[in-house]
C-alpha cells in the first residue's frame, strides 16, 4: 500500500490486524528516530500490550521485559522495561491526546520515556503537555479497539511485528 510519507509510517501487524501510524517527526522528531530504529531492529516483533485500560488506551513497546520471542520474556515484569538505550528527553507539545494519538510512555521523570508507547482508544486530553506525542492512527483502529484489556494482560495481544513503510517490499 502507497502512504503519503512512507519514511515516517510505522505499519504495526497485530494479532487483532494491522495498525498504521503516521509519526510526526515535526513533534518529536528524536522520538520517531528511536522508534524507527528499534523497529528497524526488529526489537518491536512479539512484543505485547501489556497495560490495556478499557475507555484510555493500548500500551505497549516494553522491548526488554515484554517481548514474547525472547527468553527474558517476563509477563509479570512488561512494563517495567525499556531498550538498550539511552531513556529520551520530552518533547512535549500542544498535540492533543485523542482517539488515535500514539504517544510515549514514561515513569515519573518526564525524560523518561524509552521504547514503551500507548494509543489513545478515547480523548486523553488530562495527558496534554505531559507526554511525547510521536503519532496518530490513520488506519486500523477498529483492530486497536480490539486489543484484550487488562492490567496486566492475561494472554495478551501482540505486535507480530512493526516495520517503517520505506522498508516493506511492495
Amino acid at each position: 500500500m502507497a502512504y503519503a510519507d512512507p519514511e515516517n509510517t510505522l505499519v504495526i501487524e497485530t494479532t487483532k490486524g494491522r495498525v498504521v501510524i503516521e509519526m510526526r517527526p515535526d513533534l518529536a522528531p528524536n522520538h520517531v528516530a528511536h522508534i524507527k530504529k528499534l523497529a528497524r531492529e526488529g526489537a518491536y516483533d512479539g512484543v505485547v500490550f501489556h497495560r490495556v485500560i478499557d475507555g484510555f488506551m493500548a500500551q505497549t513497546g516494553d522491548v526488554k521485559f515484554g517481548n514474547s520471542n525472547l527468553p527474558e520474556f517476563n509477563p509479570g515484569r512488561a512494563g517495567t522495561g525499556g531498550s538498550k538505550y539511552a531513556d529520551l528527553a520530552q518533547e512535549f507539545s500542544a498535540e492533543p491526546h485523542v482517539r488515535g494519538t500514539a504517544s510515549m510512555a514514561r515513569a515519573q521523570n518526564p525524560n523518561s520515556a524509552n521504547s514503551q508507547f500507548f494509543i489513545c482508544f478515547e480523548d486523553a486530553r488530562f495527558l496534554d503537555r505531559q507526554y511525547t506525542v510521536w503519532g496518530k492512527v490513520i488506519e486500523g483502529m477498529e483492530n486497536v479497539d480490539q486489543i484484550k484489556r487488562g492490567e496486566p494482560v492475561v494472554n495478551p495481544d501482540k505486535m507480530v511485528s512493526v516495520k517503517v513503510a520505506a522498508d516493506i517490499a511492495e
